[in-house]
């Protein structure tokens, strides 16, 4: 009864702390409020009119939405390499990173399956992925197992780090031997989560182009750049416009990780390039028709070139010590490595798998004015709830937000 009364004041005191703000906060959330509108209404015109608003054909049945979730996937995962050192090592300057990297982690996994529901053209078509109601097909269907984990690490993102700010609330210790075993069991789930949607595309036997034993760890390699990336440049927002304090070595030491997993990228994206052009057979379509085009097609030429110049420039600068301690330079480094890879991991892994189609036929695919509105109203929805929570959390960590008995 009285954990109860504690809860029902934490949400009380949490609903507070999240309507109130400066004049700046109020406009962000007013901006991303007015884009999930914009969002909602492209998702009303798709629901009344089936998938054929979208650019999506017969050819090429997965696009931008498949291109965002397999990306955020990534950073879901992401949220692994700030987890580990904290509860397992023991490493204090994660400490204060590791919250809001759930935080990102939570939002970014909502999204996945806001995309997933998106792309399988409305939400009354889930039923069939309900076991017992539907035809869940396990564990024959890796679909079903990308179902299982995605839900489970989400599941896991959300109780440690409320177990943990619900014992602060209180002003009290988390005990560690409650929240451990779970940090435990996310460190190999967010390796799983990961692994198992690679599996996805590698299953796919008749799509030659994600038949590729790089596929998963390239996965995990990109997923711990882009995800850390995108942490530090949070991080870097939030210690400029709150009073939860991040000092220099805990973004550096986030830098760190950063660093090895593009080094580590850029290394598997050599292999690829070898295995594929330098003994090419008719399989290899899909990369030439990535790289260079085919037949005169040539829509993903400019995204391809451009994520890869991104990516090196970004590597080489992280790599340079003196560059990447300035810490200017590692945020406009870290934003280019986090859209090179999102272009990488969506266009440029996605689409080509599509060209050419099984009988040789290239059908190109652009993304229409729905689908980039939808898109952008569920990038908007995660990001407000990751606003949301992360406003919790710092106002419960530095003391402002505590239960009054």
């Amino acid at each position: 009864m009285r954990r109860f009364k504690v809860f029902r004041s934490l949400v009380i005191d949490s609903l507070d702390t999240i309507t109130r703000g400066s004049k700046r906060y109020h406009l962000w959330m007013g901006i991303l409020t007015f884009i999930m509108l914009i969002g909602m209404y492209c998702y009303s015109i798709q629901l009344e009119h089936g998938l054929s608003v979208t650019g999506m054909s017969d050819k090429v049945s997965w696009g931008l939405y498949i291109s965002n979730f397999t990306f955020l996937v990534g950073v879901a995962a992401a949220a692994v390499m700030l987890v580990m050192p904290t509860y397992v090592l023991k490493d204090i300057d994660f400490k204060q990173a590791v919250l809001i990297g759930e935080g990102l982690a939570v939002s970014a996994l909502i999204m996945c399956l806001a995309f997933v529901i998106a792309d399988m053209g409305g939400p009354s078509v889930l039923w069939h992925m309900i076991p017992g109601i539907g035809v869940f097909n396990f564990p024959n269907s890796m679909l079903t197992w990308d179902v299982l984990v995605l839900n489970g690490y989400l599941f896991l993102n959300i109780s440690i780090p409320f177990y943990i700010l619900f014992r602060h609330y209180q002003g009290k210790e988390a005990k560690s031997s409650v929240y451990i075993p779970g940090a435990l069991i996310s460190v190999f789930w967010a390796v799983g989560i990961h692994l198992v949607t690679a599996f996805l595309y590698q299953g796919l036997q008749a799509r030659p182009f994600w038949n590729n034993a790089l596929l998963g760890p390239r996965f995990l390699a990109s997923a711990f750049a882009a995800g850390p990336a995108l942490i530090i440049l949070v991080l870097a927002i939030i210690r400029s416009y709150t009073a939860f304090k991040i000092e220099d070595k805990t973004i550096k030491k986030i830098a760190m990780v950063v660093t090895v997993a593009a080094q580590i990228n850029i290394i598997m994206l050599v292999s690829e390039l070898f295995k594929e052009f330098y003994a090419p057979t008719h399989h290899s379509e899909s990369a030439y028709y990535l790289f260079f085009g085919l037949d005169g097609k040539t829509a993903l030429l400019p995204w391809i070139w451009t994520s890869i110049s991104m990516n090196v420039l970004a590597t080489i600068i992280l790599t340079f010590h003196k560059l990447r301690n300035n810490l200017k330079v590692l945020y406009f480094a870290c934003f280019i490595l986090f859209i090179a890879i999102w272009i990488e991991k969506g266009f440029g892994l996605i689409v080509p798998g599509f060209i050419p189609e099984p009988y040789g036929k290239i059908v190109e695919y652009s993304p229409t004015g729905i689908e980039i509105g939808v898109t952008l109203g569920i990038w908007a929805l995660g990001a407000f709830i990751f606003t949301i929570l992360a406003k919790t959390a710092i106002s419960i960590e530095t003391g402002e937000l505590r239960y009054k008995k």
